[in-house]
């Protein structure tokens, strides 16, 4: 109780009230704020902080943050080293990065990095001619460049912090002589922060038994603009660049595969010319025409161009679905697309799959096919057909072409999921329209 006799009013956590605030309300709030008051703003951030950003829990040596452009794998590095510096006053951090001017503009010097970090009480001190950085405290961090490996084979360091490992030109031998040096203190750890891309290095700091991974996407970041995400989105969602640079993907290649990631990136087209035929691919769920929800059912549409190429215009597959579902779909997608032919395999359920399909569409022109050959030699001729030039996408179709790059010449599937329905209800499709009997056509007009 007050002297007054009421009771006390609840403490406010104005932080917290304002980074609950719309980005466009907090920014106006923000601005009128003195110095003092946006520096306390800056020491608080674990209220801005996006949970991607925090540390894990338990008992870990390798801290991995993989996620795309924008999502504050950088920021968070540099708190957690700012926190170690404050924490520990004999701290020896190493950072590394792809070059030492690397390690100065972004980790050290960058709009998110070491010094903008460190509060203004601090003192923290560059001393570029050397390489250090002083904390207050007594911590020490140093900077070394993945192009000079032999820099770290001698020194010690309880903790470092690595950014864009994918991007080290050496970069087994600095990542070798990193972890023979991280020896200071119970608990040497490392923080990497990187974009991934698909070398040796990565695959290889993944399996460590002792990492702890985040991953996250650019848009998992609530503080960009959205201007700035919806355009990002607009021009790379679903393409191999896109799922690399924003969604903080590994995207390899299958050795032997029978599609590459840059064959299919370069088989892709925004628009399709006039056509003149549309076809509908289906690969049925196995097992699924006679009862339950089965497996994915491959739904592809592909189109005839004017100039004698394939289009593929949408992939519409569906997963888990009843065969009243996954037939509805292959008659909506027929509808959108006024596909003159659907193109269903029958080896899964013979005449019951035709009856499935005219169950949802007693008009749809269904023609049933058997597959004498094995997935991966029918789609031989059509992985053919686009080294030719002679099929492309109209936009990013991501999981009918991770299934196409899990083919492998000679058989074998490495690919998503079981069984690669999508990638075969294309080949059905593609096959139908560009490698079965010469059809005399005429021209659609959309």
């Amino acid at each position: 109780m007050t002297r007054a006799g009421k009771a006390a009013a609840p403490v406010r956590d104005v932080v917290a009230e304002l980074a609950s605030l719309p980005v466009a309300h907090r920014g106006n709030l923000v601005r009128k704020l003195t110095i003092g008051q946006r520096n306390e703003l800056r020491d608080r951030w674990r209220h801005w902080a996006h949970e991607g950003q925090y540390p894990p829990e338990g008992d870990w040596r390798i801290w991995l943050i993989r996620a795309g452009r924008g999502f504050g794998k950088t920021r968070a590095g540099a708190e957690w080293v700012c926190q170690i510096a404050r924490a520990d006053p004999n701290a020896r951090i190493a950072l590394v990065g792809a070059t030492l001017d690397d390690v100065r503009r972004v980790m050290i010097e960058g709009e998110s990095g070491l010094m903008t970090v460190a509060r203004d009480d601090e003192n923290t001190v560059w001393r570029g001619a050397v390489g250090e950085l002083h904390f207050a405290s007594g911590a020490k961090a140093y900077a070394y460049s993945a192009e000079a490996p032999e820099s770290l084979r001698g020194p010690e360091h309880g903790w470092a912090w690595c950014d864009e490992l994918a991007k080290w030109r050496y970069g087994d031998a600095t990542w070798d002589n990193l972890m023979m040096g991280l020896r200071l203190g119970e608990t040497p750890r490392v923080l990497v922060t990187t974009t991934p891309r698909p070398i040796a290095l990565m695959r290889r700091v993944m399996a460590l038994p002792d990492l702890v991974e985040t991953h996250g996407r650019t848009c998992d970041n609530p503080h960009l603009p959205a201007s700035f995400v919806a355009a990002m989105t607009a021009s790379y969602a679903g393409t191999r660049l896109g799922r690399q640079e924003l969604d903080g993907e590994m995207i390899e290649d299958v050795a032997g595969a029978l599609w590459t990631r840059v064959l299919m990136e370069s088989r892709r087209v925004a628009f399709a010319p006039a056509l003149t035929r549309v076809v509908v691919g289906v690969d049925p769920p196995a097992g699924s025409v006679s009862g339950g929800p089965g497996d994915a059912c491959g739904i592809v549409a592909v189109a005839l161009g004017i100039d004698g190429f394939g289009y593929v215009l949408e992939d519409a597959s569906v997963s888990g679905a009843s065969p009243e579902g996954w037939a509805r779909a292959v008659a909506e997608c027929t509808a959108r697309h006024g596909a003159d032919r659907v193109i269903a395999e029958a080896n899964q359920g013979g005449k019951m799959v035709e009856s499935v399909l005219l169950g949802a569409d007693r008009a749809m022109p269904v023609r049933l096919v058997h597959a004498s050959k094995g997935k991966v030699a029918r789609a031989e001729p059509v992985a053919a057909l686009y080294e030719r030039g002679g099929a492309w996408h109209v936009g990013a179709f991501p999981d009918l072409e991770d299934e196409l790059c899990g083919l492998i010449a000679g058989g074998g599937y490495e690919g998503p999921g079981r069984s690669p329905d999508r990638a075969d209800a294309l080949v059905w499709a593609m096959t139908e329209l560009l490698l079965g009997p010469v059809r005399r056509v005429s021209v659609r007009v959309l």
